[in-house]
């Protein structure tokens, strides 16, 4: 970007100004030795073109819109249409969570995201006794597609983009959307919205899974072949970096880690014979916005880069939407404080900024409370309200990339690819040239856990040497008494779901439910996409677990060889 008489007058002017301006003042010292991200990634004082020398414009920067897509995965980016803003809800009954869903439309919300129980989430249902005291707690319960009609009653589900945070029963949920969709009359290819469907993920960092990871692999990997033809407009898998940085990555891994998930998923799909310019524009992928803001924005210009050459160059896309990485963003839960909450609202509007200049394609913000309880509804309006400000007043939205060509953001972006691509070239010669067969050979032997419990560890020890400074925590202190208004599930929640699941049974064809879980069985059996006899089998009333159940007994529960060691 600069020819070399230019950089040689650069370092002359830089070093009289280091020995003539700076020198006087280093004498005062700085506030520390040395400057770090989050990730404790070193930072210089000051960058100048000499940094990005070896930057090629066309080929590494280019234009919003054209690979490698560094600088946007669209031309206008904000200028066309701000970011969905898509706050995560869910909680208590379908009832209760419709009754949210409502809220933030009326307050502005441009996109549904739903959270869902831990038993919903684990593939069980409500009137099983594990889930004794889970129901409705942590996110919606969902046993059947009764409650999926209720969960979007009033809602045309044609006009609104949804989001699921559900991993190993993902497929069921996905077949009841389906099922919704038929019930309310949309054409399944209008359906918009997003499932998470990361079970790569799962086994790398959040840890809540059913099958063994080839299994899951493969049902992924049936959701992915069904949305091409049925769903076009609804992406069946978000390839999620979210929980392996909420687990204590850094950032660097948190990328690596996350386009190493998705390259595995590409292989699949292509083994199975799918076409990548078929299914590659249907990826998405879910990222965390952490502190280091910098940082942050380098790791998804990065990502951008590395995905759009990588596709390319090893998978051979031709169709730009399949090198045109898109992305979800959410704030990160991890740094929010119990200790002074009001805090987390700085922290949030901090991460939600760096997702906006790091140009995501949707983003939620965290709420304030979220460390004491599930957030109170004046903590999802400020949390909403906060992307609201960025978007209309702070001007960040009007220029496309503006953090593009500074000398800093360049040089952390090289750093990051460099990093990013040193650990996907590592997992790929684990799995001899398959990134896929590296990341299951990584999940089995340990190698993701040992990488993200270091990177946790040596962080917490920065923690409490004080050298990582968390405002209210270890620095900036108060005699506090934290009470602020806490939403709470009741009680009764649980008695509402066990009602309206005993109801479902008691009024449903058990011959019918038998004997399309039957057709179930033989489509696993016989090695067929299990979305369709799913979908039947959902509108018949089947529940969640009679439908995991099927896929469990054909394939086993995993258990982990860490685990078992």
């Amino acid at each position: 970007m600069f020819d070399e008489d230019n950089l040689d007058e650069i370092r002359k002017s830089r070093e009289e100004w280091e020995a003539e301006t700076l020198e006087p003042f280093l004498e005062r010292g700085e506030r520390k030795d040395r400057f770090a991200t989050v990730s404790n990634h070193e930072v210089g004082r000051l960058y100048t073109p000499e940094d990005i020398a070896d930057v090629d414009f066309e080929d590494d920067l280019g234009f919003p819109g054209e690979e490698p897509y560094t600088r946007g995965p669209y031309p206008t980016m904000y200028r066309g249409r701000t970011w969905t803003m898509r706050q995560f809800a869910g909680f208590g009954t379908a009832e209760e969570t419709n009754e949210r869903f409502h809220y933030l439309i009326d307050e502005g919300q441009t996109g549904l995201s739903t959270a869902f129980d831990m038993p919903s989430l684990m593939g069980i249902d409500s009137d099983n006794p594990m889930s004794d005291g889970e129901i409705g707690k942590e996110g919606v319960a969902v046993d059947t597609l009764r409650d999926m009609e209720i969960l979007f009653d009033g809602i045309d589900i044609g006009d609104v983009s949804t989001s699921f945070t559900i991993n190993p029963s993902a497929a069921v949920i996905y077949a009841m959307y389906v099922a919704l969709a038929d019930r309310q009359g949309v054409p399944r290819e209008d359906i918009r919205g997003t499932l998470q469907n990361d079970m790569l993920k799962e086994f790398i960092a959040q840890k809540e899974w059913v099958l063994p990871p080839e299994a899951s692999l493969d049902v992924v990997t049936d959701t992915i072949e069904f949305a091409i033809e049925e769903t076009p407009k609804f992406h069946p898998v978000s390839i999620s970096g979210y929980h392996i940085r909420e687990a204590g990555s850094t950032a660097a891994q948190e990328a690596a880690f996350t386009l190493a998930d998705g390259f595995a998923y590409v292989e699949d799909c292509l083994d199975r014979g799918l076409d990548i310019d078929e299914f590659g524009p249907q990826l998405s992928f879910f990222f965390n916005s952490h502190n280091s803001i910098f940082e942050e924005i380098a790791k998804f210009r990065a990502s951008r880069r590395v995905y759009a050459r990588i596709m390319d160059e090893w998978y051979d896309a031709e169709n730009p939407e399949s090198k045109r990485m898109k992305f979800h963003t959410q704030t990160a839960g991890q740094s929010l404080t119990a200790q002074q909450p009001l805090n987390n609202i700085v922290r949030v509007t901090i991460q939600a900024l760096a997702g906006v200049l790091g140009g995501t394609q949707s983003l939620h913000t965290n709420s304030y409370d979220e460390a004491l309880a599930l957030p109170s509804e004046e903590a999802v309006r400020v949390a909403l309200r906060t992307q609201q400000i960025i978007a209309e007043e702070s001007g960040a939205a009007d220029i496309v990339d503006p953090m593009g060509g500074s000398f800093a953001i360049e040089k952390l972006t090289n750093e990051m690819e460099e990093e990013i691509m040193a650990y996907i070239g590592e997992i790929r010669e684990m799995g001899d040239g398959s990134v896929r067969d590296g990341v299951l050979h990584g999940i089995e032997d340990g190698y993701f856990d040992r990488e993200i419990q270091d990177a946790s560890y040596e962080y917490q020890q920065r923690v409490e040497a004080g050298e990582e400074v968390v405002v209210g925590v270890n620095e900036y202190t108060i005699e506090e008494e934290t009470d602020p208004e806490l939403l709470h599930v009741s009680d009764e929640v649980a008695e509402t779901q066990l009602n309206r699941l005993e109801q479902v049974k008691a009024e449903r064809d058990d011959d019918e439910v038998q004997e399309r879980l039957d057709a179930l069985s033989a489509a696993v059996e016989n090695d067929e996409n299990v979305m369709p006899p799913i979908i039947d089998a959902v509108k018949a009333y089947a529940t969640m677990e009679e439908i995991m159940k099927v896929l469990e007994d054909h394939h086993g529960a995993y258990k982990s060889s860490l685990l078992t060691a």
